[in-house]
Parts: structure tokens; sequence; C-alpha cells
């Protein structure tokens, strides 16, 4: 018998306004278990004669029922809904330190808490600049195309 090693899954992380994503890089990935508690969460699964167990203290507090996950067959996605939605998180784990396995997915990152402020009044401002430039404001283009003719 070959000893079996346990070790971290690769993993990708990323942070939105109500949710915090996570995916293990696992392909085809057997008996998949991930247990979901309110500060923390747990990622097991067997991948040929691999074995992964990842055992994550949030950042954060999570609602444990209403977080979910998915496999494929490249990965085991995530979805860790927040506790404190609208609550930026700048690392998914508790300890600030830097893993091996883990790194920022940044194809999804986006700092959201800046936009939808800067988003809307900027949306705002140029609405309003819009609006105002209706009606008798507007130079009378017509009337300045026939007036070339003529002379």
């Amino acid at each position: 018998l070959q000893p079996v090693f346990i070790q971290s899954a690769t993993a990708k992380w990323y942070d939105r306004r109500d949710f915090v994503f996570v995916e293990f890089c696992v392909e085809d990935s057997k008996d998949v278990h991930v247990q979901f508690d309110k500060s923390k969460f747990e990622f097991r699964c067997v991948s040929g004669k691999d074995k992964y167990n990842n055992e994550i203290e949030l950042f954060g507090e999570i609602d444990p029922k209403q977080s979910k996950h998915s496999r494929t067959d490249r990965s085991v996605q995530c979805c860790l809904r927040k506790a404190e939605a609208g609550k930026s998180w700048p690392r998914l784990t508790k300890e600030k330190a830097k893993f091996k396995w883990l790194s920022v997915d940044f194809n999804n990152w986006k700092d959201w808490e800046d936009d939808s402020d800067e988003d809307m009044s900027s949306f705002d401002n140029f609405s309003e600049m819009m609006n105002n430039m209706g009606g008798d404001d507007l130079p009378d283009l017509d009337g300045a195309e026939y007036g070339a003719e003529e002379v």
C-alpha cells in the first residue's frame, strides 16, 4: 500500500457585495464534501489518488444556510453568502497570512464598493446635463444651414 497524502487544493477567490466566491481547482473531483459554518468552512474531495482538505477560518461571517457549492469536471465553486452584505472583504482568511494554495481571482475581481456611488453620481450628472440641453437652449441648426445656402 502506498501512503495517501492529504494536501490543500489550489483555490482562487473574489469578493462581491453580497457574496464571496471561492473556486477549488481540482479536476475530476469525487466524494466532494463542503461544510459551511458561520466563521469558517471546510472543503474535502478526492481526485484520482490524491486527497484534498482545506479548512478556512474566514475574514468575516457568512450565512451557512444561504451558502452553496457546485461541482464541474474542472473545479468546485463555492458561493459564500455574507452575513453582512455590502461589507468588503480585503482577504478571504481571518489570518493575515500568505497561503501558497490561495490566490485572488483577478479575472473576476471588481472594486465594487467604490463603483456604485461614483457611477450613480456620474450617471445622475450626465442625465441632468442631457435634460438641461433640451428645448430653446439649442441653436437652430436648420436655420443656420439655410442661411448659409442663401448667401
